[in-house]
C-alpha cells in the first residue's frame, strides 16, 4: 500500500504515470508496505500468462528477494525510478522517505533494488543518472544505499507513520529494537533474489 496522502498523476509521453505527494511527507516516513491484497506470481504462474498479461505484468511488478512477481493492488505501481529517489526499499521489508518530500513532489524509487533480469535504459534526468540500470546494481550500491536508509530511520519515531499498522508485528518490532539500540538495521543485500541458490534448496 502507498502513503495516503499521494495521487496519481500523468508526466509525460515518455514516461506515462507517476506518483506525486498530495501533502509534505518528511524523512523518515514510512512511504509503502506490501499488504495482503497485492498480487504474488510465481515465474511459473507469470510464464503461463497470456503475452499481453505478461508484458503488463512486467511493466508494473518488481521481484522480491524470493523471486516472487510482486503487482501493487493500488496506485503504488506508478512510481517511477529516479538515480536521485526521494524513497527507497529497506531491508525491513517497507519503503522509507530519504529526505522531506514536498506536496506536489513526485514521489521515486530505487528500482535497482527490484532484481531485474536485464539491463533497462534510464530516463531519470537527474545529474548522476547512471544511464541504465543493472542486475549488479545491487551489490554494487549497497552500502551507499545502506547509509541513506540509515540517516532516514533515525527519524521515524518523529513523524506521523499512517502505514505503521500495516507492517507486521514482528516488523514492528524488529525496526522498534533497532532504534533502541537492541537489534541492527538489515542491509538491502537481503533484497536481493539469488535464483541458483534458491532453486539448490529447494
Amino acid at each position: 500500500m502507498i502513503h495516503p496522502d499521494t495521487e496519481l498523476k500523468f508526466v509525460s509521453e515518455q514516461i506515462g504515470f507517476g506518483v506525486f505527494a498530495t501533502k509534505d511527507i518528511p524523512k523518515g516516513t514510512i512511504t509503502f508496505v506490501k499488504d495482503s491484497l497485492d498480487i504474488e506470481l510465481t515465474e511459473e504462474e507469470f510464464l503461463r500468462l497470456s503475452q499481453m498479461e505478461q508484458t503488463q505484468a512486467d511493466k508494473f511488478s518488481y521481484i522480491d528477494e524470493r523471486g516472487m512477481r510482486v503487482l501493487s493492488w493500488d496506485h503504488g505501481k506508478y512510481v517511477n525510478h529516479c538515480c536521485e529517489p526521494n524513497t527507497m526499499s529497506t531491508g525491513f521489508g517497507f519503503e522509507i522517505a530519504l529526505r522531506d518530500i514536498k506536496a506536489g513532489e513526485e514521489i521515486t524509487d530505487e528500482y535497482g533494488l527490484f532484481n531485474i533480469p536485464v539491463p533497462i535504459p534510464l530516463a531519470c534526468g537527474c545529474e548522476s543518472c547512471r544511464g541504465e540500470l543493472h542486475p549488479s546494481d545491487h551489490e554494487v550500491y549497497a552500502d551507499v544505499w545502506d547509509e541513506k536508509i540509515r540517516s532516514a530511520l533515525v527519524h521515524t519515531k518523529d513523524v506521523s507513520q499512517p502505514l505503521w499498522e500495516i507492517l507486521p508485528a514482528q516488523k514492528r518490532l524488529d525496526i522498534m529494537n533497532y532504534l533502541s539500540g537492541t537489534g541492527s538495521m538489515p542491509s538491502v543485500r537481503v533484497l536481493k533474489y539469488y535464483p541458483m541458490v534458491q532453486s539448490n534448496l529447494a
